[in-house]
């Protein structure tokens, strides 16, 4: 199965549609989208400030949103400058061709978004290899291993180590977030070898939070970052790339060569500047309420017959991952077929990796949303054969059958 895959997607975005009315709109349940926070929709005051935003031509420079968006984010982030970008992908791969040679080598953690799941483009794109360090429960990976991974620059064989990567929050560890020491840490090996340090940030704000501290503290040593806008912060679309002058200016031309330089681009920008407010007028602060939602779900999940891998005190932020057990089926049909069930009760959920099943909370999700969808995943768990029902447990503490 394709990574991230999910049945029944394509029949329940047709019983969302906002066109139904009367008995229909009645009896279909609204979706429960917990595939990825990158479902969110825009907030009525993203979509207020996006219609009425002042525009110029950002590849020239003078769109004074998208300017405004981007002194902004450097402030946030504690950086000089920043680039707006299409996606959190594109930020990770301009900074990659901002940093790195051809030939370089990049160090970056087993199952990192950057190798996994940006269709090799450090390969294709930047002319790099990447070089993976093992991590451990906690998304960190060993410091000295790290320096280990270091090639050897006088030896015509190797490439040359040219950058360490490390994601915070940590996805495949269930997005735990690293705290500042330890990203510190990190530049300073990478700065020891003489590399740069860049984060990929995707959820970087997820770690402030959680962590009880700000992006600037947890970017303070790093010599790039990138963020999305367009995860927990709810906006259509973009995302930040922060660093010096100098860097940004590289990482604007490796833009423009990816053909992402944009014109009118401040109608897309706009949203990003109410993100980035302080306090509970922007949507960082607000992220808590998605941290609280998570565990809510995996605090339910665990009691259910037919899930494992789940410790709920490791819900961080905002991934649950857990597993369907359900023998004697072979694993994977389990989860195909549990995903299937789960959609026709109009949750939807994803694969992920190490046999593992995803559900992320985020803007839009409320805690009612968590004891529907617990109850959908009884169900769904009783469907294929997982776990009993809500109604045969009832029926069978009283002596009768369902």
């Amino acid at each position: 199965m394709r990574p991230f895959a999910s049945p029944g997607i394509a029949g329940m975005a047709q019983r969302r549609l906002p066109q139904a009315t009367g008995m229909l709109a009645r009896t279909v349940p609204q979706i429960i989208d917990l595939r990825s926070d990158t479902v969110t929709r825009p907030t009525p005051e993203m979509r207020r400030v996006m219609a009425a935003a002042e525009v110029g031509d950002d590849v020239f420079g003078d769109d004074p949103t998208v300017i405004a968006l981007e002194e902004r984010a450097a402030a946030v982030a504690g950086k000089e400058a920043a680039l707006f970008v299409a996606s959190g992908t594109m930020g990770n791969l301009v900074s990659e061709m901002a940093h790195v040679p051809r030939g370089g080598e990049i160090i970056c953690g087993e199952g990192g978004h950057t190798i996994q799941h940006e269709a090799a483009n450090h390969a294709a794109v930047v002319g790099a290899s990447m070089r993976t360090v093992p991590w451990g429960p906690d998304g960190r990976m060993d410091l000295q291993q790290i320096r280990d991974a270091f090639r050897d620059p006088t030896d015509v064989h190797d490439p040359i180590t040219s950058l360490v990567i490390v994601e915070n929050t940590h996805s495949d560890s269930m997005a735990q977030p690293l705290p500042p020491e330890y990203v510190s840490a990190v530049a300073r090996v990478a700065h020891d070898g003489g590399v740069p340090l860049h984060v990929d940030g995707a959820r970087i704000f997820n770690a402030a939070v959680a962590l009880g501290t700000t992006a600037r503290a947890l970017l303070a040593d790093a010599d790039s970052a990138s963020f999305c806008l367009s995860k927990g912060l709810a906006c259509p679309v973009g995302s930040l790339v922060v660093g010096s002058r100098d860097f940004i200016w590289r990482a604007r031309r490796a833009r423009k060569m990816l053909g992402g330089g944009m014109r009118q681009a401040g109608v897309l920008a706009a949203p990003g500047l109410v993100a980035l407010r302080d306090g509970p007028e922007g949507m960082i602060e607000r992220l808590a309420d998605d941290h609280r939602n998570a565990r809510q779900l995996a605090e339910g999940l665990v009691q259910l017959p037919g899930i494992g891998g789940l410790d709920p005190a490791r819900v961080r932020t905002n991934f649950v991952l857990f597993r369907v057990e359900a023998p004697p089926q072979e694993p994977s049909r389990a989860r195909a077929a549990f995903l299937e069930a789960l959609a026709k009760e109009g949750v939807l959920m994803v694969t992920y990796s190490d046999g593992q099943i995803r559900a992320v909370t985020h803007y839009g999700i409320e805690s009612e949303d968590i004891q529907r969808t617990l109850h959908s995943v009884e169900r769904a768990l009783a469907a294929i054969g997982a776990a009993p029902t809500v109604e045969r447990v009832n029926a069978a503490a009283a002596g009768s059958p369902a």
